[in-house]
Parts: C-alpha cells; structure tokens; sequence
C-alpha cells in the first residue's frame, strides 16, 4: 500500500522572498538539487531556499502520504514552481495596475516596459501590502500531489 501511496511537495515563499520547499518523502541525499531547481526557475539564490525532507509539521505524521525517495520529486517542483509564478504573475499585475498578461517573466521579476515586481515585492504584496485579484487567496505558497 505504501507505494501506491501519493507524495507531495510544498513551495512558501515567505514575505522576504526566502523560502521553505517541504517534501513528504525522507531525505534522499538530492536536497540541494532540489534547492538549485527552484533557485533556477525563480531567479533567487539557492541559499534562500531551505528544504525540508519528511516535513511533519508541514504534512503531519501518519498522514498517509509515501516516505520513500522518488524520482518525481523534480517535476512536483518544478509544478508547485509554475503554480508560484501564475499566482505571483496575478498579483504583479494587480501591483502594477496592468493586465498580467502584459508581464513577462525575466530574471526574477514580472516586468511590463520600465516597470517591474520582483519575487520578493510579489511575496510581501501576498501577504498583505495589498489588494488581491477577486479570488485569490493572500500568502504565495503551492502544492504538488503526485504518485510515481
């Protein structure tokens, strides 16, 4: 039953812009791989990502979730990563005041002409600098679920 069980990773970026990636499977020796894959795709160093590797108090215990190192933990991040930069493309627009699908993506930051927002600004505004888009719940943070 275990190893039909799901696993799961959990992206926050906290209002500084550093960051906790959780993971429900033990540590696999791979932490700072999976550290690089999000510094890669967001634009931020490494350094400010810390992993956590069978997070118990993000997860819980007995919790059901697969323990065991697998090989799809870098497409779940790289999924919690994408839902990060959809949501912080949504707020970027609302703190620009411009439709975010006039955004792009560059270097660690949504720009549009001269202006731009960072991950960071992007973080802080989540949390509560400042109106959200209808719908959309404060705080930047994802979840990937998947089964390998």
């Amino acid at each position: 039953m275990a190893n039909e069980a799901y696993r799961a990773v959990f992206l926050r970026v906290h209002p500084t812009g550093k960051m906790v990636l959780s993971l429900t499977t033990e540590a696999d020796g791979k932490e700072a791989q999976y550290a690089q894959l999000v510094a890669d795709e967001l634009g931020v160093p490494a350094l400010d990502i810390k992993v956590v590797p069978a997070d118990t108090d993000r997860f819980g215990v007995g919790h059901g979730y697969n323990v065991t190192p697998s090989g799809g933990t870098p497409d779940a991040i790289h999924s919690a990563v994408g839902k990060i930069l959809a949501k912080g493309q949504l707020l970027a627009g609302m703190a620009l005041d411009t439709p975010p699908e006039n955004l792009t993506w560059s270097l660690g930051a949504w720009v549009n002409g001269s202006q731009s927002q960072t991950l960071e600004d992007v973080a802080l505004y989540a949390h509560g600098s400042g109106a959200l888009p209808p719908g959309v719940e404060g705080g930047l943070d994802a979840q990937a679920v998947y089964a390998d």
